[in-house]
Order: C-alpha cells, then sequence, then structure tokens
C-alpha cells in the first residue's frame, strides 16, 4: 500500500465553480475575489478580509502595514515555517526567535517574556500544527508592552480558542491556502482585521499600489462625464506588490468553504484512530496535545519519537510517505546572525516526525501506518 503525507480534498463542487470562471473568461482578480472575501470574513468573525496570493504575502503586508521603523524586532517562534520570519526581513526589522512551548511547539509565553527587549515592536505567534497557541495570554502581554499582534494561522482553517475563531486575536490574523493545508486554493492566503480601515490601505498595496484593479475598473469605478474615455485610467502612489488572488482561486477556496468544517471533522476523526492504535507505544508521544473534543483545525498529525531517522527510513521501505516539521529557524544558515537559545524546539525537532493526514485517508490506510509504526517498536 502506498500511503500519500497530504492530498487536497477536490472533486465537482470545485470544477462547478472553476467552470463560471471559465464561462465569463475572467481567471484574474475578478468579482470571485471579493465574494470569497466576504464568506471568509463572515466565516471567521472579522469585520474585513483582503485576499492574497500566499500566506506568506499576507504576513508581509501585515508586518508593512504599520510602518514600523526599520532596525525594529519582531518576536517570532523558532518552530515554523521560514514566511513567518521572512515577513519582517523583508520590511527592514530584525527578528528575535521565541523558544517553544514543550507541551504544544506553539510559542512558549514564558520565553516570550524572557526574549523581550524594548526594541520590540510586534508579536507573531503561530498555532503549530493547528494547536492553539495560548492567545490571551500572548494577547495581554503584548497589549503591556504596546506590541502588534500579527497572528499566523497558516496552520489552521476554523480553528478556535476559548469559543474564539482563531485569527481575531490580533490585530492581523493571516491564513493559508496552499495545497497542502487544510482548505486550499491551489494557492493563496487571506489576511483579516477587525481594523477595516487598515484593511483599504492595504489593497492597492496587493495590486502594485494601483489604486483601481483592473474588476474595478470594468465594473464602472472610473471618472464620469467629460472623461468617460478615461475608464482605464488609474494612478499608482507607493511601490506596492504583485500579491493578488486570483478568480480561479477564489472560485476554489469558496467551493472549499462548503467542506471545510467536514474536512476538519474528517481529520479529527483521523487522528482519534491514529491515537487509538498507538495508545500502548510508549515510544510515540503524539506531537502536540491533540484536543479532539472541542472544535479543532489540525492540519498535520505527528509523533515525537526515539530513532526518529530509523522510523523514517522503516515507513519509506513500506512506501509510507513522512517528513519533519520543521528544522527550528535558528538552525539555517539564513539566520546565523540571529541566534537565540531555544533548547526546546532544537530538542523537539530530533524527534519529530510527520505522517499522513488529510480528509479522504482511509481507515485501512491509518491502520497500514500504525501497524508499520507499531511493528518498528516491537508490538
Amino acid at each position: 500500500m502506498k500511503v500519500r503525507l497530504f492530498k487536497p480534498c477536490v472533486g465537482e463542487e470545485e470544477l462547478a465553480q472553476i467552470k463560471e470562471v471559465f464561462d465569463i473568461s475572467w481567471l484574474g482578480m475578478g468579482g470571485k475575489v471579493p465574494e470569497f472575501e466576504n464568506k471568509w470574513k463572515a466565516f471567521i468573525g472579522a469585520t474585513a478580509a483582503m485576499g492574497v496570493n500566499s500566506a506568506t504575502a499576507a504576513l508581509q503586508l501585515a508586518i508593512g502595514a504599520f510602518g514600523f521603523p526599520k532596525g525594529k524586532k519582531v518576536l517570532v517562534p523558532a518552530q515554523t515555517f521560514v514566511s513567518t520570519a521572512l515577513a519582517p526581513l523583508h520590511n527592514g526589522l530584525d527578528v528575535k526567535f521565541v523558544d517553544a512551548d514543550e507541551e504544544t511547539l506553539g510559542m512558549s509565553v514564558e520565553d516570550l517574556e524572557r526574549k523581550y527587549d524594548e526594541e520590540c515592536v510586534a508579536v507573531m505567534p503561530v498555532h503549530f500544527g493547528g494547536h492553539p497557541v495560548k492567545m490571551d495570554a500572548v494577547v495581554e502581554f503584548a497589549n503591556a508592552k504596546g506590541l502588534k499582534v500579527i497572528e499566523d494561522c497558516a496552520h489552521t482553517q476554523g480553528g478556535e480558542y476559548q469559543g474564539k475563531k482563531l485569527g481575531t486575536f490580533g490585530d492581523v490574523g493571516c491564513f493559508s491556502f496552499e495545497e497542502k493545508k487544510g482548505m486550499t486554493t491551489g494557492d493563496g492566503g487571506m489576511l483579516v482585521s477587525d481594523d477595516e480601515a487598515l484593511v483599504e490601505r492595504l489593497r492597492p498595496t496587493r495590486w502594485l499600489g494601483i489604486d483601481k484593479d483592473t474588476w474595478k475598473r470594468s465594473a464602472g469605478y472610473t471618472q464620469t462625464g467629460e472623461q468617460d474615455a478615461y475608464h482605464w485610467y488609474y494612478e499608482i502612489d507607493h511601490a506596492g506588490f504583485k500579491f493578488n488572488m486570483n478568480n480561479l482561486a477564489a472560485a476554489i477556496g469558496l467551493a472549499q468553504m462548503e467542506k471545510l468544517d467536514w474536512m476538519n471533522e474528517r481529520k479529527a476523526r483521523a487522528i482519534g484512530r491514529y491515537m487509538e492504535g498507538l495508545s500502548d507505544v510508549e515510544e510515540a508521544r503524539p506531537i502536540v496535545p491533540f484536543d479532539l473534543d472541542g472544535y479543532s483545525s489540525y492540519w498535520i498529525f505527528g509523533l515525537r519519537v526515539p530513532k526518529r531517522d530509523e522510523l523514517i527510513l522503516h515507513l519509506k521501505a513500506k512506501e509510507i510517505a513522512t517528513s519533519v516539521h520543521y528544522t527550528p529557524l535558528p538552525m539555517h544558515p539564513l539566520f546565523k546572525d540571529h541566534k537565540e537559545p531555544c533548547p526546546v524546539a532544537e530538542k523537539a525537532y530530533g524527534e519529530m516526525v510527520t505522517l499522513p493526514l488529510f480528509p479522504e485517508i482511509s481507515d485501512e490506510e491509518i491502520d497500514y501506518v500504525v501497524e508499520h509504526v507499531r511493528t518498528f517498536y516491537g508490538k
């Protein structure tokens, strides 16, 4: 049996939405984008939303929105994908790495307090694997120190903490819809905030600084009267980026939203089966404390194990895909000048393995993976 690590759940619903885009022959930034934005902000419970081509773009725009002085520091978790740290760097800021929480592998609030200094201007918590960071504590600390909170929700789409949707605790929330994530638009992302003015300021920035995108110009957002011939006219007052979402991505997103709750439920069920099958394997500790009783939106299922590399090779021989999420950022050459003590993240890195998880994974596939993990540890 061959078992994939990730697999997007796409089918006829997405094709029907794509057909609508093809029928009007408008594949770029068109009417599906604001439709998706409005649906997402209602689902999340935010005042404003803006679709972009990736969570990386959303993070970069979010950091740039505040106009922080060059050289100031942003507190970033050591245990995350590199996009979280690149956003400050691309905005001329420095990064300061915060160690992982031993239990959740999300940002440690205790280490956040230790790493803070007066040069820090923002904090970027990441809900690692979809497990919530203690956002009440992070926000309380940030407010006391005058820090902006950019909530990196790349690993969660629809997850909650204390009855509130993740992505709505900070000043800005940033989501990923990349192919492997909890829901997908192929590639894509979303930025949300309760500061509507902030989001509206960013709309031209995602489109090269142009004040009227092509869809708006075609829909009558033009000058009138004697200048009707100038329907094409636009102005640029700052240097923006080509970060916009397109109609095809938004169409797929609209279809994915219709089954997002179902996909989250299916993954939670799969995680439960994994945990039941491995419950007596003392060496196999779940990567995070999966909470399957509350509303969960987990992206990965993984273990912390001894002999991690040997297990990966054992599973590879059985055609079971695995990965490791992630090498702690301070260990990369790019950040050689940003060394911070992050012993929890570095220790966890040597033990972590990600196992197959996606909404349509079958019981037989899960049991096959479980069987060979158990075999490796002599069960």
